[in-house]
């Protein structure tokens, strides 16, 4: 198993411990599981789920009775996962998954594409995800917009500085971002079109994609929205509603694409 040794030192941190489960993240999160719970086969299915971090979404999807193997090259976050009821763990690539084929009934890739720079990669990962799981089972992947690092740039205020700033725009013109902050991110953004190309070349068909954040999470006030359990809903239906149109996948923070194996 190769890994970056920067992206492992990224996620060493800590920081998916949290990640979703605080502040406009959140909205990543319930959209996910908003989407997972119309496209995946019903419980108690056999959900494979590779680069699941220290299982944000294994431990709902085994608390809704699936059954769920987490698979991820950081060490730290197989040793978290492991400890969630119902989850089991181990480490492992997603370009060379260690179970058989057809083993699974659905295969989630909700990170691994993020740290793929090189295209075959990222490709070969979605055919091992397309081996994993039985013919009619669903192949479920994640990715960051082409623009989120701009837009994020301007939310946060970091686009002001030259060294992000230069940082944003070499995402824009070339989906890669290498973050100027020590021990910053480091990963790959897709353009929504690019997707359609990768999954037909791993040998799925077209995939259905999903914006998960709209253009929500760049509103100031989304943590507001998200603190407040009835407004929190009106959000969430408002994604719903917008998550297929074309003209705004890409406004998206995160996308998903979900192709039948």
């Amino acid at each position: 198993m190769i890994m970056d040794p920067e992206v492992l030192g990224y996620y060493e941190q800590g920081g998916e411990r949290t990640r979703l489960r605080q502040g406009r993240n959140r909205l990543e999160y319930w959209r996910t599981r908003d989407v997972l719970r119309r496209v995946l086969p019903p419980a108690p299915a056999r959900v494979l789920d590779v680069g699941g971090g220290t299982g944000a979404h294994a431990e709902w999807l085994a608390a809704d009775g699936y059954e769920v193997e987490l698979i991820d090259p950081v060490p730290l976050h197989v040793r978290e996962a492991s400890a969630l009821p119902g989850v089991s763990a181990r480490l492992g690539d997603a370009r060379d998954l260690p179970v058989p084929s057809g083993q699974a009934d659905a295969a989630l890739l909700l990170g691994p594409l993020y740290h793929l720079p090189e295209r075959a990669d990222r490709v070969r990962a979605l055919a091992e995800a397309r081996r994993a799981v039985r013919p009619g089972g669903p192949v479920v992947a994640a990715f960051i917009s082409r623009y989120a690092g701009v837009h994020d740039g301007v939310y946060r205020g970091g686009l002001v500085d030259e060294e992000y700033r230069t940082a944003d725009y070499l995402s824009l013109e070339t989906g890669v971002m290498i973050s100027p902050r020590q021990g910053g991110f480091r990963g790959y953004f897709h353009d929504p079109e690019e997707i359609l190309d990768e999954f037909a070349d791993a040998g799925l068909p077209r995939p259905d994609r999903y914006g998960l954040e709209g253009a929500f999470w760049l509103y100031g006030d989304v943590d507001d929205w998200l603190d407040d359990d009835e407004r929190r809903e009106l959000l969430l239906e408002a994604a719903r509603r917008l998550e297929s149109e074309p003209s705004l996948l890409g406004v998206s923070g995160h996308l998903l694409a979900v192709a039948t194996a």
